[in-house]
C-alpha cells in the first residue's frame, strides 16, 4: 500500500537492474518525474556508492545473473544497509512477493511497470528513509546529551525515571537531598527537558536503542 503522491521526495533513487534498456527506460522516466536516479548493472556497483546523509531508496530487479534480488536484499540486512526496497519482476509469484514484503520491501511491481504504480512506490520509500534518517539524527542527539552528564547526575536520572523522590534517591545514594535537588536541575537542563515525563521518555528510548544509561 503506497502513499498518495503529490511531489517527489526528495532523495537519491538507485536503480539495479542488469538489462541496460530497462535501466536507461527507469532513469529517464524518475529523472522526468523530478527525482535523482543512479543506474547500476551489478550489486558491486551500487554499493561503491559513497555514503550519504540524504534519503535514498533502491529499485531492483528480482531475477538477475548471480545473485538474485531477494539474495541481495538479504546480503544489504545483514550487512545493516536499512535503504528500502522496491521490485520489479516479470517473473513475480505470490511466495516470492511476500517473502520480500515480509523482509521490509515497500513493493514488489511487475515489468513492465506503469509510471504512477512506480512514482508512487518510489516516493513512499524516499519518505520512509527520511523518516528513518530523522528518528536516528534525533536518537544520536539524545545519546550525545546524555553522554555529558557526570556519573552523579545519571544516577540521579536513573532515580527520577524510576519514580523515585528525591528524599529516597538521596538515602539510596548517600547524598544530601538537596545536592540531589542540584543534580536533577543539572541534568535536566543538560538533557534538555522541562518534566519528569520528558526525561522518562528519553530514558526509555535510549533502553530500546540497546544502549546502557550507567
Amino acid at each position: 500500500m503506497t502513499a498518495d503522491r503529490e511531489e517527489p521526495a526528495e532523495g537519491i533513487v538507485h536503480v539495479l537492474d542488469d538489462d541496460a534498456s530497462v535501466r536507461a527506460a527507469l532513469v529517464r522516466l524518475l529523472r522526468a518525474a523530478g527525482y535523482e536516479a543512479r543506474a547500476h548493472a551489478s550489486p558491486a556497483s551500487y554499493l561503491l556508492e559513497l555514503p550519504t546523509d540524504a534519503p535514498r531508496c533502491l529499485i531492483l530487479d528480482v531475477r538477475m545473473p548471480g545473485a538474485s534480488g531477494l539474495e541481495i536484499q538479504e546480503a544489504l540486512a545483514r550487512r545493516g544497509e536499512s535503504v528500502p526496497i522496491v521490485f520489479l519482476t516479470g517473473h513475480g509469484d505470490i511466495p516470492m512477493s511476500v517473502q520480500a514484503m515480509r523482509a521490509g520491501a515497500v513493493d514488489f511491481l511487475t515489468k513492465p511497470v506503469r509510471r504512477e504504480p512506480l512514482l508512487n512506490a518510489v516516493h513512499t520509500a524516499l519518505s520512509r528513509d527520511a523518516a528513518r534518517k530523522s528518528d536516528r539524527s534525533a536518537m544520536d542527539d539524545v545519546k550525545a546529551r546524555f553522554e555529558t552528564l557526570t556519573p552523579r547526575e545519571r544516577e540521579v536520572f536513573e532515580g527520577v525515571v524510576a519514580g523515585k523522590l528525591n528524599k529516597r534517591i538521596a538515602v539510596e545514594i548517600g547524598m544530601a537531598e538537596r545536592t540531589v535537588k542540584a543534580h536533577r536541575a543539572h541534568l535536566m537542563g543538560k538533557m534538555k527537558v522541562v518534566s519528569v515525563a520528558d526525561l522518562v521518555r528519553m530514558a526509555e528510548r535510549l533502553r530500546r536503542s540497546g544502549r546502557p544509561r550507567n
